[in-house]
This record gives C-alpha cells, structure tokens and sequence, in this order.
C-alpha cells in the first residue's frame, strides 16, 4: 500500500494548485475527487484575475496581489512541467468610466497604486480611442491596469493534471486517507461545515456566463457594465458572470445571461455580432467571511480545509497553496487575519 504524506479531497482549482506545491516540495500527494479534476465551477470559462482597487489597503487586498505577482512563474513552471497550456496571460484590463464620480476616483487610486501597488504594476487613467478592442465609455476615458492577468480555466485545470501526471500523480474517484488531509471540496464542503455549527459557514452562489466566438487574442480583458469580458486565447471570448443568492437550477441557464451577453455586446462594439458559442452556469462556493477559508479544520486533527474561492479562486491559488503547503507539511502558519477558518465561526 503506498504511503502518503497528504491527502487532498477536492480537485478544483484549490485542490489541484495545493497538490502542484505540495509534491514540488517532495511530498508524496494522494489527490482524490469522484467527478475528475475542474467539475465544479473551477471547471467555468470566463477567469479574470483582476486585482481589487488600490485603496483601503487590507490583508486581503495584500494577499491578492501577492497571488498576482505569483502567477507568472506559476503558470510557466506548470506548463512547462506537463505541455499543456493553461491559457494564462497578463495583458492587463481596461475599465470604462461611467461618469465625473468615477472619474475623479480612478485618477486618485492611480496615485494610490503607486505605493500600494510598489511599482510591480500601474494604474492609469487614459483617453479613450475612437475604434477598436475596448469598452464604451460616456466620459471619453478609461482606466487601464497592468496587474490584471486572463485564464482560460478549464484549460488550466488540464495544465495542473497533466503536470501533476509527470509526478506521478493522478487524480483517483476514491482512496482512503493517508497522512495529513485537506478539503478543498466547494461548495459540499461549505455544506459539510456548516452542518457541525449553528449558523452558516458560507453557500453556493450561482454565476452564468458565456463564450462567444471572437478572435481577440493578446488584447486586454474589459470590464464594463458590470461585465467581465475575458479575450482567451483560442478565439473565444468569455463574458459573465451572474451573481444569483436563490435559483430554481444550479446549473442551467436563463434570460439572466441574456441580460449580460445584451450588456456586453452594448459596451463593446466588435461583440456586436458574435455568435454565442457556449452558455455556461454553475455554483461558486462563498465563504461566509467572503474571503478564502485556509486552515485546520476545528476538532478534527489533522484534517484541513482550503475553500471559498467564490470569483477570485484562480487568482489567489498561488499564494492559497503555498500558505497551505506550509501549514500542512511544516507547521508554519502565514494565513493571515480574515481569511482563517475561524474567522467563519
């Protein structure tokens, strides 16, 4: 019978990225999940990593765009380790500016990401061009950032498998728990939680999207409207997503997406006449704090748990499995205030 030193229940984003760490640092890693690595919302298609505004500077913000600055290498080490591209790129973002509030705001926070930000990205406020690959804005201006980066995140749950598989890590339906264990499970793991504790520790919150069959590859993510508009590069472009508290369908969806394709064709023009290519929905398991849940699992020792991804779980992953490799495998605890398990109860 093999031996391991950890144990990982859970083969979405968290699961696969803290298993890509883990066995990078020598461990031996049993990852286990019964629907197949990226079933859950990892599995979606839109993966903005856009950073949060640089103003109320916060542990959170902080943690985020450590995980940002991550990413880069991250992403290179697992495509080079297993071929298979995760779809990553930092092509930045541009943000329309709806009126003289907005505008007065972004110029402010281009000061502010200087020393928040410390030069490893700008925030800028630019004049808007005429034609081309951006959004409508009634201002004329536009907010352009360098630190926003784009996953294709089917593509890059694929990339971390077939990494992992030139370890010699597969990812199993079952298995029985060896060594150290970690939940990285979503939203049933949220549900599981809660189970043991008076009130909620976090839920599913429904978000739908879509691709569109647009050649914008290279160019920067758009924000407008509320919408992300995610240029991948296979020619496709992602728009979404919904963000739903009650829902009859997890997974279907309805004239809510078509109220965000509407959107998005109306902020940006060359969306005008993309054809819909794939509709797209899906629970994204919240926290009840709203930040990610990393930490030891109260009262079951040995057991662990990394969940909350919501809509940033890909942008934070890097730092996510690299604060629980070092909590699990050698008792350091870097997890900051806000985003401990504890902090949910």
């Amino acid at each position: 019978m093999a031996i391991y030193d950890l144990t990982i229940r859970g083969a979405g984003i968290f699961g696969l990225a803290v298993a890509w760490v883990a066995v990078q640092r020598g461990a031996r890693v049993q990852l286990i999940d019964p629907f197949g690595a990226g079933a859950g919302s990892s599995g979606g298609i839109v993966g903005a990593l856009a950073p949060h505004v640089p103003e109320r500077w916060n542990p959170k913000k902080a943690f985020q765009l450590e995980s940002l600055l991550m990413a880069d290498r991250f992403w290179a080490q697992i495509y080079a380790a297993g071929g298979v591209s995760p779809g990553y790129a930092r092509n930045g973002r541009l943000q329309s500016i709806a009126d003289e509030h907005a505008l007065r705001l972004a110029n402010e926070r281009a000061q502010s990401a200087i020393p928040l930000w410390n030069n490893h990205a700008t925030w800028q406020v630019l004049p808007a061009q005429s034609s081309g690959w951006q959004p409508r804005s009634t201002t004329g201006y536009l907010i352009h950032d360098s630190l926003s980066a784009l996953i294709h995140p089917r593509k890059a749950c694929q990339a971390l498998v077939a990494a992992l598989a030139a370890q010699d890590v597969t990812v199993l339906p079952e298995g029985t728990d060896h060594g150290q264990v970690l939940w990285a499970t979503g939203v049933a793991g949220l549900e599981a939680l809660t189970a043991g504790h008076t009130r909620s520790m976090g839920n599913g919150v429904k978000g739908q999207a879509a691709l569109l069959k647009h050649d914008a590859s290279g160019m920067p993510q758009l924000y407008a409207a509320g919408v992300h508009i995610i240029p991948h590069c296979d020619g496709t472009v992602a728009v979404g997503s919904t963000t739903e508290r009650s829902y009859r369908s997890a997974t279907t969806t309805d004239d809510s997406l078509n109220t965000v394709i509407k959107a998005a064709r109306t902020a940006v023009p060359a969306l005008q006449d993309a054809p819909v290519i794939e509709r797209w929905a899906s629970l994204r398991p919240r926290a009840r704090s709203r930040a990610p849940m990393l930490g030891t699992w109260p009262g079951k020792t040995g057991h662990f748990i990394a969940n909350g991804g919501y809509k940033i779980g890909f942008g934070m992953a890097p730092k996510v499995a690299e604060v629980m490799v070092d909590l699990m495998l050698e008792g350091h605890d870097t997890i900051p205030q806000g985003f401990r398990v504890e902090d949910n109860l």
